[in-house]
C-alpha cells in the first residue's frame, strides 16, 4: 500500500502542496487529476525521492520511504527519461540491472517487456529514432523492467494512439490484478473513469474529492431528465427537493437537493399534469463533468517552476 500523508511543498511563495493525502491500495488502479500546475507531478517526485516534501510524509506499506523501499516502485514521468541516444534494448537491460537484476534477468525483462508492449522490432534501434508514442511504450517499459511491487505514472496515455492505449490499458489492468497499486495521472478523464478502481481529484495541491466513480457521483448530487413536451417553462422551479433546474438533453435536467421516494413521486406527479411523460430517469454524470463543478470555483493555479501538471 502506498500512501501520501500530508505533503506540504513550496517552491518560493508557491504553494505546491498543501497536506496532500491519499491512499492507493494493493491490486487497485488509482486515477490521480487536476489541473496543471494543481500538484500532481510534485506530489510523484516527492514519492520517488526526487524532491524532499517540506512536511508530510510517503508511507509503502506502513513504513516511511527510504532508499531501498524506492527500488520497489517503478516510475515513468510525463517528460522523456531515456537515454536518445541508446538502444531501446540496451537501455531496458541497463536499467535493469542499476535496478538490481543480473545480466540475464536484465536481457529476459527486456525481450519481455518489449515484445508485450509491441517494441521488439525496434530492440536495436536508438530512442530518438522513434516516434513519440513508440517512445512512451519504451518509457512504460522502463518503469516495468525490473518488476516493480508499485507502478507511479504520469500522464502515461499522452501521445499514444487508440491501439496504443488499449495495449497500455491492458497492462496496468495485469499489474492491478496481480496485487500492485497503480497510480496514473491523466487528463484523458474518459480513461481514468473507464479504467480506474477509485479516482481522487486534486486542485490547489490537495485532495479535494476521492472514492470510486459511483461514489463521486453520489456526491456531486442526484439528477433527472424528466421529458414532457407539453410542459411549460419552469414547470419543475420550486418543487420540494429541487435545487434547480435547466433546460438539456430535450427535456428538463432537475438537480435533486433531497433524492428520497416522496420527492420523486412528487416530481413525476407535477411532470404528469403538464402532459403525457415521454422520458423519466436518473442522469449518471461522466467524471469529466464532476471533475468541472468540483473545480469549477478554484481559482487560477500557478505552475510550479519547471512542472507542467
Amino acid at each position: 500500500m502506498l500512501e501520501i500523508d500530508g505533503i506540504s511543498k513550496r517552491f518560493g511563495s508557491t504553494v505546491a502542496l498543501d497536506r496532500m493525502t491519499f491512499t492507493v491500495r494493493p491490486g487497485e488502479l488509482y486515477g490521480f487529476v487536476g489541473a496543471n500546475g494543481a500538484g500532481k507531478t510534485t506530489t510523484m517526485r516527492i514519492a520517488l525521492g526526487v524532491l524532499q516534501a517540506d512536511a508530510g510524509e510517503v508511507r509503502l506499506d506502513g513504513r516511511p520511504l527510504d532508499a531501498a523501499s524506492r527500488r520497489r516502485i517503478g516510475y515513468m514521468p510525463e517528460e522523456r527519461g531515456l537515454y536518445p541516444r541508446m538502444a531501446v534494448g540496451t537501455q531496458l537491460r541497463y536499467l535493469a540491472e542499476l535496478r538490481g537484476r543480473s545480466a540475464s534477468e536484465a536481457r529476459a525483462a527486456a525481450e519481455r517487456w518489449t515484445e508485450r508492449l509491441g517494441l521488439a522490432e525496434r530492440r536495436t534501434e536508438e530512442v530518438q529514432r522513434l516516434s513519440l508514442g513508440n517512445q512512451q511504450r519504451v518509457q512504460l517499459a522502463a518503469a516495468l523492467v525490473a518488476d516493480p511491487d508499485v507502478l507511479v505514472l504520469d500522464e502515461p496515455f499522452s501521445g499514444l494512439d487508440p491501439m496504443a492505449v488499449d495495449v497500455m490499458s491492458e497492462v496496468l489492468r495485469e499489474r492491478r490484478d496481480a496485487g500492485a497499486p497503480v497510480v496514473f495521472s491523466s487528463h484523458q478523464l474518459e480513461l481514468v473513469e473507464r479504467l480506474c478502481d477509485r479516482v481522487g481529484i486534486v486542485r490547489s495541491g490537495r485532495t479535494v474529492a476521492e472514492g470510486t466513480v459511483d461514489e463521486l457521483r453520489e456526491a456531486s448530487g442526484t439528477e433527472l431528465v424528466v421529458v414532457v413536451p407539453d410542459a411549460p417553462g419552469g414547470w419543475a422551479d420550486g418543487l420540494p427537493g429541487v435545487a434547480a433546474t435547466r433546460a438539456a438533453e430535450g427535456g428538463t435536467v432537475l438537480t435533486l437537493a433531497d433524492a428520497s421516494e416522496p420527492t420523486l413521486t412528487g416530481v413525476l406527479d407535477a411532470a404528469r399534469r403538464t402532459g403525457p411523460v415521454h422520458e423519466f430517469r436518473r442522469r449518471r454524470p461522466a467524471l469529466a463533468e464532476i471533475y468541472r463543478d468540483t473545480v469549477a470555483d478554484a481559482p487560477r493555479e500557478p505552475v510550479e517552476p519547471g512542472v507542467a501538471a
